[in-house]
């Protein structure tokens, strides 16, 4: 029988190998130092599984396999609803989340309302495209995403009738620090008839996040599965309101398959449900492994309060390990402002040497990753306590070797 992790107490996942190495056997996480779980964590064996059984379903049913693919689809839509911990919108499912925030961006009447407002600390699928949308016309106004305190005043402060979205980060990747404004600011996109969409992809599956208890039930909700979830590429979702209507000008054709029994117009129509935001042929493939992945996550009882209380175990270590070291702040520093709570699933260390340390931790064997000054160290559920302990050990000594 499979143990029932759930039922088990954090220390199971301490020791060394942590409890849950032997079912990522294939990425060989008992003997890797992998601190890049906040970006890629390894899949579970069982992912391989969902493949091979896309390959069979290609193979023996060819063109017909796509009823098994939709199939896989809404198993994968159940999976994202239950993270969400939401039974009221739709999953629209994508290849990554920047295609279902140009469908989002589409939606809004921009002539009118030409406005958005973000903060400075929105991943790349955000800043990269409003940027280009700015050289175009569309105002962009952006807030200082740190401090996090204020986040949602500094928001609520830039909202008037002419803007069209509100778009901002649940937690913020580069800092990995919590955004405490949510709820706030969802309540007043809702009273003044202005659009939210939050990106939860650091939120998902390792810290507090919950579409009923944030009052998002009217907000949209952006995210994918190749980080906390273990679904690898392909997996992206877009959660959006039951009562929402727009008419996205991105579309595809996908979006007609729940047209049939509908009266033609005259004019473009749309799908319903999650076919609003439906595209066109993808590669089901993602879907298969997603399913499966969701499975073991369920049949293990591997729930996100047991990662969350795993996550901050981790991080805390991880902190507590930097502490020691006592380094130079001139060098490299923790905020240590910011209470343990505060943080989602990866310790960010400030470093004018990021890249360089990275690079050098990578030759070691230690997997990091760093956005500008910010060195990145992401733990994940399958890592023990040694495996921690060694990892930060070689970060002393390469600072220490190179920069001391």
């Amino acid at each position: 029988m499979k143990p029932r992790y759930q039922e088990l107490l954090l220390k199971d996942l301490t020791g060394h190998p942590n409890g849950l190495a032997e079912h990522y056997r294939q990425f060989d996480v008992a003997n890797r130092l992998l601190l890049t779980g906040h970006s890629h964590q390894a899949w579970p064996d069982v992912a391989f599984e969902g493949m091979r059984k896309a390959w069979d379903d290609a193979a023996l049913l060819v063109d017909n396999k796509w009823e098994h693919a939709f199939q896989k689809a809404d198993e994968v839509r159940e999976g994202y609803s239950r993270l969400l911990d939401d039974d009221e919108g739709f999953i629209a499912l994508g290849a990554n989340t920047h295609e279902l925030v140009i469908r989002f961006l589409s939606c809004l009447d921009l002539k009118r309302k030409p406005k958005l407002v973000i903060t400075t600390g929105e991943f790349h699928t955000i800043r990269r495209q409003l940027a280009r949308l700015e050289e175009e016309g569309i105002e962009i106004v952006r807030v200082p995403a740190y401090p996090v305190r204020d986040i949602a005043e500094k928001i609520i402060d830039k909202l008037d009738n002419r803007v069209s979205a509100v778009m901002v980060s649940s937690v913020f990747f580069e800092t990995g620090l919590i955004n405490p404004g949510i709820k706030a600011i969802a309540e007043k996109c809702r009273d003044m008839e202005i659009e939210l969409l939050v990106d939860a992809y650091h939120s998902l599956n390792v810290a507090p996040f919950s579409v009923r208890e944030m009052g998002l039930q009217k907000a949209f909700v952006t995210g994918a599965g190749y980080k906390y979830c273990q679904l690898g590429e392909g997996n992206g979702f877009m959660r959006f309101p039951e009562d929402f209507h727009g008419r996205p000008v991105i579309t595809g054709w996908f979006s007609e398959f729940s047209l049939l029994t509908k009266k033609q117009t005259g004019r473009v129509e749309y799908g319903q449900g999650p076919d609003l935001f439906a595209g066109a042929t993808y590669d089901p493939v993602s879907h298969y492994r997603a399913a499966e992945v969701f499975r073991f996550f369920r049949e293990m009882e591997i729930e996100p309060a047991f990662l969350r209380e795993v996550s901050q175990h981790q991080v805390g270590l991880l902190a507590d390990l930097f502490r020691s070291f006592d380094l130079p702040p001139d060098l490299i520093r923790l905020d240590d402002d910011i209470p343990l709570s505060r943080r989602a699933g990866f310790l960010v260390l400030f470093t004018p040497h990021a890249a360089q340390i990275h690079k050098s931790l990578l030759k070691a064997g230690v997997y990091t990753d760093f956005r500008g000054m910010s060195l990145r160290l992401g733990p994940a559920p399958y890592l023990s306590d040694l495996q921690l302990k060694d990892a930060m050990g070689i970060m002393r000594e390469v600072i220490r070797a190179q920069l001391i």
